[in-house]
């Protein structure tokens, strides 16, 4: 029997699901590196990507982009000044909502959640709950931002996520889990990854059946939940009517002379004055 060149609507509307490409949302700027790749993040919200941010970048997006929100996902740190809490408060202060999740957003959004910035997933949780937790917990190297800004190494808590899974299914003991950890944190975040965490245990473990079994199943037992928190922020996102912040904030901004001070290093103070700060 032929199949009938007819296609139910049913079958066409899963097809359309499988295959539409988001919209684009110009109202909402997204600041991603290392966690997730721009091609694999527009899969899930098609916006206004830039590369990790730093110092001034809010302010400056703000000022070209005239947002209604902006993601904070990916940031520098170490090497060049990191974002300032009074760029973001200053954002939200001209009424963008701001999101953050799975590294430096994350830790951005548990600092100021009080004055409403919003957080989303484990790692914003976990830090709201732990206010001493370590900056480079969810710190890794990565490459240039004209290199795509990809990750050199991994995460502490994606280590210490991926080492607790790998006990629960029985791949490693719990003993061997705690070596792991306690290497790991003696790892610079520079230097941090599977590949020289697993180098190191060799030397100061004695463990190696259950080692050649981890690096076995790391291949596709890995877990990332930076990745995870980001792709569920960028989801939840793209099906979201955004409106700018008309209601009271929870603070009132000022520009101290030393956020006025690093602005005008960037060249950027006019912008804050222009904008009625």
């Amino acid at each position: 029997m032929t199949a009938s060149r007819f296609t139910s609507s049913g079958s066409l509307r899963r097809r359309w699901k499988r295959i539409r490409r988001p919209i684009l949302r110009d109202d909402i700027v997204v600041f991603l590196g290392p966690t997730l790749s721009e091609p694999q993040a527009r899969t899930y919200l098609d916006a206004i990507y830039l590369p990790p941010v730093g110092c001034a970048d809010v302010v400056r997006a703000v000022a070209k982009y005239a947002p209604a929100a902006i993601v904070l996902i990916d940031g520098v740190f170490g090497q060049l000044p990191a974002v300032r809490h009074q760029e973001i408060l200053w954002a939200m202060a001209r009424g963008v909502r701001i999101y953050g999740a799975a590294s430096i957003g994350a830790l951005r959004a548990a600092e100021l959640a009080p004055q409403g910035m919003m957080g989303h997933g484990l790692i914003y949780r976990w830090y709201r709950r732990h206010l001493l937790a370590d900056d480079a917990d969810v710190t890794v190297p990565m490459a240039p931002a004209a290199l795509g800004s990809r990750a050199l190494g991994d995460a502490l808590i994606d280590i210490r996520l991926t080492l607790k899974k790998a006990v629960r299914i029985g791949i490693i003991q719990r003993r061997l889990r705690c070596e792991l950890e306690s290497l790991a944190r003696a790892l610079h975040f520079s230097e941090r990854s599977f590949p020289k965490l697993l180098a190191a245990a060799e030397n100061n473990c004695g463990a190696a059946g259950e080692i050649e079994a981890l690096k076995a199943w790391l291949q596709a037992g890995a877990e990332s939940r930076k990745c995870r928190d980001a792709v569920n922020l960028l989801t939840y996102l793209a099906d979201q009517k955004i409106n700018r912040l008309n209601e009271d904030i929870h603070f009132a901004f000022e520009l101290t002379e030393s956020f006025a001070r690093d602005m005008d290093y960037y060249n950027i103070l006019d912008i804050l004055l222009q904008k009625g700060t």
